[in-house]
């Protein structure tokens, strides 16, 4: 299995690189806010468990050093100590395991979390693609937490789309949320990779063929890519893509809005000003847009008054940093004390 190459660029595409893991992460906050509180900026679970996604992501570089290698349990044990901040007064000092993270004091509130991410990470128990949790939940939930795995640029797009399958799994077992969820990454991971949204549309509808229940997922996309000539965007067209949280008509959603909005600015309105899941297709819309056209492209207001700004930046940095300079930060023979205190192993 591929992972983070990126250490072999130069200066500028690693700069690029960090500009686009940025505007991923951010754009994705601002477009969760914006859809679930309007002006306010503040976000939903939905940013929270993004945030633990990429951590987790993180400790499986970091665990790899041990001879452990499978992502999808480093992500399952981060989105547990998500879980843990939905219950918990506040950090846990005595966990020396908790990482910077979890011991972030606003995370500790619960931000309209989904039954089904609650329940799925209520106890240890992982979900796998044999037995998922909540075999019939087919909502964005799980969707919404995955633009990180689409940053995993050194991996092959096929690989990225597995992985994001996986971790849905934890909460989710539809075909549609699962796939969903796939598609979305490998759409994430064409565009951090400096690729059309068109052709990285495309380019996962081609790996969606493949797997059995694709149906309505690549119906969607289809869909999405189809509305860009039917005329100018509003409402009634975005509608007509869907109204509900079923995951495909979000992710469809989302990805028109992207394609049609002739900035950040206005495709982010498109995406929260109709009678569906605002915050959802609002979050998914910011992560491609943020992955397209890097951190500087967004709109400086809604950057300005985003909870949890620090927070964002400060992990989008860290992940940067661990795909493109993992082994100087630690290896079997080289350990940085302050790396593996903030990503414990």
């Amino acid at each position: 299995m591929s992972t983070g190459i990126v250490a072999v660029w130069g200066r500028a595409e690693q700069q690029d690189f960090r500009s686009r893991v940025r505007g991923t992460l951010l754009g994705g906050a601002i477009g969760d806010a914006l859809g679930a509180r309007g002006a306010s900026g503040t976000v939903t679970a939905a940013t929270q468990l993004t945030l633990f996604t990429v951590d987790g992501l993180i400790r499986a570089q970091v665990r790899r050093d041990t001879g452990a290698w499978h992502p999808p349990t480093d992500v399952h044990r981060a989105h547990l100590r998500w879980a843990a901040t939905q219950r918990d007064w506040g950090p846990d000092e005595r966990r020396e395991d908790n990482g910077w993270l979890a011991g972030q004091e606003w995370l500790y509130e619960r931000r309209e979390p989904t039954r089904e991410c609650l329940n799925g990470l209520g106890d240890d128990i992982m979900g796998t693609l044999d037995r998922p949790k909540h075999p019939a939940a087919r909502d964005a939930a799980a969707v919404t937490r995955s633009a990180p795995f689409g940053l995993l640029v050194g991996w092959e797009p096929q690989l990225v789309f597995q992985l994001a399958v996986e971790c849905a799994a934890h909460t989710h077992g539809h075909p549609v949320a699962l796939l969903a969820t796939g598609a979305f990454a490998v759409v994430v991971h064409g565009l951090a990779r400096g690729e059309t949204l068109d052709g990285s549309v495309r380019h996962a509808l081609g790996l969606l063929a493949d797997r059995p229940g694709h149906e309505p997922v690549s119906e969607a996309l289809s869909r999405a890519l189809g509305a860009v000539r039917q005329g100018v965007p509003g409402p009634a067209l975005i509608e007509s893509l869907g109204v509900t949280d079923s995951a495909d008509e979000v992710l469809a959603v989302a990805v028109y809005c992207a394609l049609v909005g002739e900035d950040v600015r206005h495709g982010l309105r498109l995406a929260v000003d109709h009678g569906g899941p605002g915050a959802a297709t609002g979050a998914l819309c910011g992560a491609l847009l943020g992955a397209m056209h890097g951190e500087t492209a967004l709109p400086p207001d809604r950057l300005a008054g985003l909870e949890g700004r620090a927070t964002l930046l400060e992990i989008a940095d860290d992940f940067a940093m661990e795909m493109t300079q993992g082994p100087a930060l630690h290896s079997p023979a080289t350990a940085a004390p302050g790396w593996l205190a903030r990503y414990p192993r």
